[in-house]
């Protein structure tokens, strides 16, 4: 099913880098705003998209700025964050990395369990440079999804409250649409919101 979904992404992105929109037809953009947008979500779904559990945070030399994980790594599982890349940001740790979660942690121990294994006989191991990229033939960026553009943007999913999101998993990001216009993120126990 991963092979298929990826498969898709690739497929559209490869013949006319056109924007995509998942879900439905319409996504959440203006009409007239469609040309800058390369991957939105469809409205009223209350579903956010789910950033990537890490059991190891990557060294600085192999992130892209801008990259966004729940860190779950061996120390962390059970403390879990959620972070972005952004080395020189007044809000950055000594590596660069951004604590989403402002400080609010969480015990997702008992998901990773469910995650596939990196080590051990029932390993899954992850191929080295594999990624599906949108918007571009190629990209240097890693990440598990790259949106390559320089003039387009992803609209994040949206919802009138975080209450209309039934069961969020650690990691789930989503913009708040209505009177408090926000970015929610979601570390497994909390959410935290970003003001624009």
């Amino acid at each position: 099913m991963k092979t298929i979904i990826t498969s898709i992404f690739l497929s559209l992105s490869i013949l006319g880098y056109s924007q995509i929109i998942v879900g439905g037809i319409n996504g959440t953009a203006p009409a007239n705003n469609k040309t800058a947008v390369l991957l939105e979500f469809e409205a009223g779904q209350n579903k956010g998209i789910i950033l990537p559990y890490v059991r190891t945070m990557p060294a600085p030399a192999q992130v892209t700025p801008g990259t966004m994980l729940v860190d779950a790594s061996a120390n962390n599982a059970t403390q879990s964050k959620v972070k972005y890349y952004a080395p020189g940001n007044i809000n950055a740790d000594a590596s660069g990395w951004v604590d989403l979660s402002s400080g609010n942690r969480a015990d997702i121990s008992s998901l990773m369990t469910a995650q596939p294994q990196s080590t051990g006989p029932e390993a899954v191991v992850e191929e080295v440079g594999a990624k599906t990229i949108i918007g571009a033939s190629s990209s240097s960026a890693d990440g598990v999804l790259v949106l390559e553009s320089t003039t387009k943007v992803m609209v994040l999913p949206q919802v009138e409250s975080t209450n209309d999101v039934k069961d969020p998993a650690p990691g789930m990001m989503v913009y708040l649409n209505g009177i408090n216009k926000r970015l929610a993120v979601y570390n497994g126990s909390k959410w935290t919101y970003w003001v624009p």
